[in-house]
């Protein structure tokens, strides 16, 4: 019995995904050739190793049994891959990156702009969540080889603080707010907020803020997305508190600083010690990341 990396990629890509369509779209094959290498992993080991759904896909208990020996072979691969790279000189790889989406916008484009620029053999693929809860479990689970994220509470390996992010509150630009640089979170209460979604991170650092100063938001509405959020405040529809390197450039609605700041300290942290892929990201944040953009007024 011969079972290829390749099967074992594609099996693992399909539970990731949920669904054989999205797994075709991220493997860049056709669904049909991936359902043929599933099939073909099946037969070899004996049996289904995923129930088709209409809409997504279930591991049965034999796939449940063989994911985590999936994944840790598709690791030793890479490990192997690394270590021969390491030897002759040569950084390249697939470097997958967990992240939370407002730092996916604000904080990641210029890095990984100069990782390609310096490493293009190099190929960084995104894995993006709501929460630092689900970022720490992801990493645990090995989903991702890095996280860029807020310095976690508890972490056993590596970390690499990379700066502190800045959180701005936004609104209109005839808001009666104007003509100042910076507001008290607490002459605030009585103002409507655009919230996010819970649970997610900017929701919990808006409450904490809030919480801070002395009230509860009154909530105008929600939305999953900071870049949302900024352009509804925007339009009236209420005050928001995002982190400053995710205002568009350009934007000529309200900005004001918090006093006192509202800041949140971000890092990388890897399970191991990074290798020379990981290590390139690493260099090429902390050189390029855009964690407090200065442009705003003192």
């Amino acid at each position: 019995m011969t079972i290829s990396l390749r099967q074992l990629e594609y099996f693992v890509t399909v539970v990731d995904e949920g669904s054989f369509t999205r797994a075709a779209d991220v493997l860049h094959v056709s669904q049909p050739g991936l359902s043929h290498q599933i099939l073909a992993l099946e037969r070899q080991l004996g049996g289904p190793l995923l129930e088709r759904l209409p809409r997504k896909v279930r591991l049965t208990p034999a796939g449940r049994t063989v994911l985590p020996h999936a994944r840790a072979s598709l690791a030793h691969a890479q490990r192997v891959s690394s270590a021969a790279q390491r030897a002759s000189g040569i950084v390249a790889g697939e470097l997958h990156i967990g992240t939370l989406f407002s730092i996916s916008v604000g904080v990641l484009p210029s890095a990984l702009a100069a990782l390609r620029r310096d490493y293009p053999e190099i190929r960084a693929q995104l894995v993006e969540f709501r929460h630092t809860h689900d970022l720490i479990a992801a990493m645990d689970a090995g989903l991702a080889d890095l996280a860029v994220g807020p310095v976690p509470l508890e972490w056993e390996g590596p970390i690499q603080p990379i700066g502190v992010e800045e959180f701005v509150v936004v609104g209109p630009a005839g808001d009666a707010l104007g003509g100042q640089s910076r507001v008290r979170l607490a002459d605030l209460a009585d103002r409507e907020f655009v919230h996010f979604t819970m649970p997610s991170g900017l929701s919990d650092y808006l409450d904490q803020a809030c919480a801070t100063a002395g009230f509860q938001p009154k909530v105008s509405l929600r939305t999953e997305q900071g870049p949302s959020a900024i352009n509804m405040a925007r339009a009236g529809l209420g005050l928001t508190l995002v982190p400053s390197n995710i205002i568009p450039p350009g934007f000529d609605g309200l900005v004001l600083r918090p006093d006192p700041p509202v800041n949140r300290e971000l890092c990388v942290y890897t399970r191991v010690r990074p290798d020379p892929v990981t290590a390139a990201f690493v260099t090429a944040i902390a050189d390029q990341a855009t964690i407090a953009p200065q442009r705003f007024p003192q």
